[in-house]
């Protein structure tokens, strides 16, 4: 993998494993040459609840991109569920170690790994630290200190803890699956990649991903994260109103909300019927799709509502200036753009990768964790463990710390 410059990134969702691979062109342009997708039916809520159908679907997805790459895949990045997060504002301090007193990139290092350095409950670890901006001598704003001459370096930093079971569980699974972890990459800043533009983060946007099991809210302004929630309601719902509503099997009724939902009753035009199959083996029959509507508006509403809810509660009571993205599945449905302007009185726009053959809103994390990594310059797992452990302890961490300092 790392000799032909690819990277893998790995999607682990309430309803469908995703991997996608990449390959990093000596421009620095990337191009999309593997994708592998099967259906997960060991998570709920993005959680795991089964452990060996988890990996039987990662094993499945993987094999269907090698298929693709014509490569083995040893490797990969896993997004991580913003449900399954927290978010924790540090800061880091050190002395400028060249006797020149010029800022590299192993100062940069080492300031990350003192803002490392917090208790944190013991249920809890370390998945990444995200720097907001550095401080040189006093100086702040500083994004790339680097090459910059100081002779004190601070950052304030976003340090994203997890769930230690949780995350566990997930990395059991994909290891038992035969491969190895890459690192992590939260699922919001990988789709914010992908989906939003520089001017979006800089003025303020929300950016919405609409998944089968739960929805992610993340709030992007002055060029960085500033929070994420996540609500465990998404588009499974959907689909078992609809197997309720319209008394038909699970599967029949996820068929008839990718190919002809409607989030509006005023996109429904004529009398457009759909026809289905029902539960127990009887003959088909034909349903108007008003009616199909009148089970979709009432739980998409709520759903948008909720994460509205939880905008608020983050403070976020008056729209920003860049408005709304959505992204995941659940935004495909025909009309999810129009009735989420409705809701959150707010410009929205859908909003997906640009590369042929992943180009839906459901590739959006698996292609973000790709730009991610590459823009990181995480480009290898042997780099990755260089630097430390994906989940390090807080002794671990801490003795890191002393050891980079005074050595």
């Amino acid at each position: 993998m790392v000799r032909r410059n690819l990277i893998c990134g790995m999607d682990i969702g309430t309803s469908h494993v995703r991997v996608i691979v990449g390959e990093i062109n000596i421009d620095g342009s990337i191009n999309i040459i593997g994708v592998g997708k099967s259906e997960s039916l060991g998570l709920k809520k993005g959680v795991i609840v089964d452990l060996d159908k988890t990996v039987e679907a990662i094993k499945l997805a993987v094999q269907e991109a090698e298929r693709m790459v014509g490569t083995g895949i040893p490797s990969a990045f896993l997004g991580i569920v913003g449900s399954q997060v927290g978010l924790v504002n540090n800061r880091g301090v050190v002395a400028v170690a060249g006797s020149d007193k010029e800022i590299t990139d192993e100062d940069v290092e080492r300031v990350l790994q003192a803002a490392r350095v917090i208790a944190l409950p013991p249920d809890r670890e370390i998945i990444d630290v995200l720097p907001r901006e550095f401080i040189v001598d006093g100086y702040d704003g500083i994004r790339d200190p680097v090459g910059m001459v100081g002779v004190r370096l601070e950052v304030d930093a976003m340090i994203v803890s997890g769930m230690i079971t949780s995350i566990r569980n997930l990395l059991r699974c994909v290891n038992r699956a035969g491969l190895e972890i890459d690192g992590m990459v939260l699922n919001s800043l990988a789709s914010a990649e992908v989906t939003l533009t520089h001017d979006e983060k800089e003025l303020g946007v929300v950016l919405l991903d609409l998944g089968g099991g739960t929805t992610e809210i993340a709030v992007f302004q002055n060029g960085y994260l500033k929070n994420i929630a996540a609500i465990p309601v998404g588009g499974d719902y959907i689909t078992n109103d609809i197997a309720v509503g319209l008394r038909t099997p699970l599967q029949t009724a996820e068929k008839i909300k990718l190919e002809h939902g409607v989030a509006l009753p005023s996109l429904v035009t004529g009398s457009a019927v759909v026809e289905m199959t029902p539960i127990a083996g009887k003959e088909s029959r034909k349903v108007p799709v008003e009616e199909l509507v009148q089970i979709i508006e009432p739980r998409l509403t709520e759903i948008l509502c909720l994460a509205a809810q939880e905008l608020g509660k983050m403070g976020y009571r008056n729209p920003l200036p860049a408005g709304v993205v959505l992204t995941g599945g659940v935004s495909l449905l025909r009309g999810t753009v129009e009735l989420a302007e409705q809701i959150f009185s707010s410009p929205v726009r859908m909003a997906q990768p640009g590369y042929v053959g992943v180009k839906s809103p459901v590739y959006s994390t698996g292609v973000g964790i790709i730009h991610y990594v590459q823009r990181n310059h995480l480009v290898s797992g042997r780099e990755r463990r260089r630097k430390g452990p994906a989940l390090p302890g807080i002794m671990q961490r801490i003795r890191s710390w002393f050891t980079e300092t005074f050595d």
